[in-house]
Parts: structure tokens; C-alpha cells; sequence
């Protein structure tokens, strides 16, 4: 209830009234920006599957489900702002949006981890990636003086802050319950993270460099990771230690 009166009362935004659309500027259109912003939006567009695993993992866990569903709503918007700057700024045509449509949903994404709580180790890990992201995407609309591509960074990436600081939360919530088990399994999703489109959107690193819109291996580390480890108390010594520990009880059950 905290997060969803806190979205109700301060972060939710209107496709149409909230983004400076009559301040698009076409002149500014490259190829470049076109493979970038269509990267994002591919990549949220895989929403139907999110939410399909989400729910399957947290049905029957009131807080947990209606938070999942919040959130699909919330991520529902990102992929739809990123398809209206694309066609309306006509960096993309419709046309060549429905092939990216077609081509999106020929795919399936599944959940890349099978248990509840290793999904909120990695939901406080993508969900701040992808806000860096986003907010580095502000910061040089901003620096490039696109008010419309600015103001739609700006949203999407403060929904994403919103996200990960929920997941954290969790973590938190599981740590108070289970310490070794929660960080053990922190650190199997940190040894195995990736982002969502990775090894499913065709070119997606590529895409993201040639664009500058994806964050490096560094700085997911220093602005994401450590910042985590920060908040819950731990540190990496403690996260090889959990491991360690749990490990051998597994292999023997």
C-alpha cells in the first residue's frame, strides 16, 4: 500500500498530457537515435511475458501480486511512450513498427531464475540497470536540448527507481527471514545476471552501443551492485561465505 499510494499521489504520469510532444524535433532524427530509442522499446515490449511469469511465481501472495500487476501497468507505458516517439517524431513508420511488432512477438521471454525471492534479487538488479540507462538517456537529451525525449527519460526512469527500491525492500523482508539463504541466492543471480533482451533481441548489445544506451560492466558494478550491498548490510565477503554455505546443503538434499 505504501508503494501504491506513493505512485498515486506523486509518480504517475499521462502518455498524452505529461511528454512535450508539440516540442518533437525531427531535425534531430538519425538513425542512430532510431535503433537506440527502438532498442528500449523492444525490449519492454516483452511485457506480456513478464507479467505472465510474474504472476504465475506470486499468485496467492496478496502484496506480492498486486504489486506485480501495478508494475505491468506501470511498465505498459514505457514500451507505449517509446512507440509514440517513434512514430510520431517519424523516426519509424507504422509499417515498420508492425514488423517490429511481429517480430518482438515471435519470441518468448522466460523467467531466468526459478524461485520467488532469486526473482527479487534480480528485479533490484535489472530494475536499477535499466534505471542508469534511462537516466544517462536524460541527461543527453537534456545536454542536446530535445525537451521531448528529456521529459520521457526522465518518467520512465523514476518508475524504474520506483521498481528497484520495491525489490530492495523485499530483499530486505527475506534477509530478516533467512540471511544466508537470501544472499546466497543474491549472489547466483549476480553470477548469472543479464538483461532481459540480451540473447533474445537480435543485435541487442550492438544496438545498444552503436545508440550509447546501454551501461557498461563497470558501471553496473559501482551503481548498482555495490549500492545493493550497501543498503542490505552485506558485503562480497559475505555473499561467498552464504554461498559456501548453502551449497553443500543443497547438493546434499
Amino acid at each position: 500500500m505504501e508503494f501504491f499510494e506513493t505512485a498515486e499521489r506523486k509518480r504517475r504520469w499521462n502518455l498524452f498530457d505529461d511528454v512535450p510532444w508539440d516540442k518533437l524535433a525531427p531535425e534531430m532524427n538519425s538513425e542512430e537515435r532510431a535503433i537506440r530509442i527502438e532498442t528500449y522499446c523492444a525490449e519492454e515490449m516483452f511485457l506480456p511475458d513478464y507479467t505472465q511469469a510474474g504472476n504465475e511465481l506470486l499468485r496467492g501472495v496478496f502484496g506480492l501480486a498486486w504489486f506485480q500487476n501495478a508494475w505491468s501497468y506501470e511498465e505498459s507505458r514505457h514500451g507505449l511512450v517509446f512507440r509514440e516517439y517513434l512514430v510520431r517524431s517519424g523516426l519509424r513508420t507504422p509499417a515498420q513498427f508492425d514488423r517490429l511488432e511481429a517480430d518482438v512477438f515471435s519470441r518468448k521471454w522466460d523467467a531466468p531464475f526459478a524461485t520467488r525471492r532469486q526473482m527479487s534479487c534480480y528485479g533490484a538488479l535489472q530494475e536499477s540497470a535499466t534505471y542508469l540507462a534511462y537516466r544517462a538517456q536524460k541527461e543527453r537529451a537534456e545536454a542536446e536540448h530535445d525537451p521531448t525525449l528529456e521529459a520521457i527519460f526522465f518518467l520512465v526512469s523514476r518508475d524504474e527507481a520506483a521498481h528497484a527500491g520495491f525489490y530492495r525492500s523485499m530483499i530486505e523482508i527475506d534477509m530478516a527471514e533467512d540471511r544466508v539463504g537470501t544472499l546466497s541466492d543474491l549472489a547466483h543471480v549476480i553470477a548469472n545476471f543479464k538483461m532481459p533482451g540480451a540473447g533474445l533481441i537480435p543485435n541487442y548489445v550492438e544496438n545498444l552501443r552503436i545508440g550509447g544506451g546501454g551501461i557498461s560492466p563497470r558501471l553496473f558494478l559501482t551503481r548498482a551492485v555495490f549500492p545493493l550491498l550497501k543498503q542490505l548490510g552485506t558485503s562480497r565477503d559475505e555473499l561467498r561465505s552464504a554461498s559456501a554455505a548453502v551449497v553443500p546443503l543443497r547438493a546434499a538434499s
